[in-house]
């Protein structure tokens, strides 16, 4: 079954769902806000063709891994690689080798920022392209789920 984590509009926090078309909006633990959602029959499918959140098509695929805590693991193997001898490194590397291997992917909307996890139609979203990214997230443009032409 897919699982949504939607980020609050006001205060940045996660909000756990599973899709139910009977939903209508989602309530924010943290700052209490509702947020609008619109869940439909492909989403209690597992299918991602639209977010519920901004019912905009865009979304690419990663590693479900927390940034925060890749960026703090670099940080202390570089760090100790002065007493190591770059041999911290090695050691992160194999532990990112181990963990690209073992993780599963997510689905991630460009707009809104809407984390999908254990889809059914994986394999349609596309990776994750910074141009995309940038005429979405900059100039609001809607490809409306198509690639990126020149």
């Amino acid at each position: 079954m897919m699982s949504v984590q939607i980020t609050c509009s006001q205060c940045g926090s996660s909000i756990e769902v599973h899709p139910d078309m009977k939903a209508d909006k989602v309530h924010c633990e943290i700052c209490q806000h509702v947020q609008d959602v619109k869940f439909n029959a492909d989403h209690e499918a597992g299918v991602l063709k639209e977010c519920p959140v901004c019912s905009r098509q865009d979304f690419y695929k990663q590693k479900d891994f927390n940034r925060k805590i890749g960026v703090a693991l670099f940080i202390l193997a570089a760090i100790l690689s002065i007493w190591t001898y770059g041999l911290s490194l090695v050691a992160l590397y194999l532990v990112d080798l181990f963990l690209f291997r073992k993780l599963a992917m997510v689905a991630i909307c460009y707009k809104c920022k809407t984390n999908f996890r254990s889809l059914t139609n994986m394999s349609e979203i596309r990776d994750y392209d910074h141009e995309m990214n940038d005429r979405i997230v900059y100039s609001d443009h809607d490809f409306k789920g198509k690639p990126l032409s020149h």
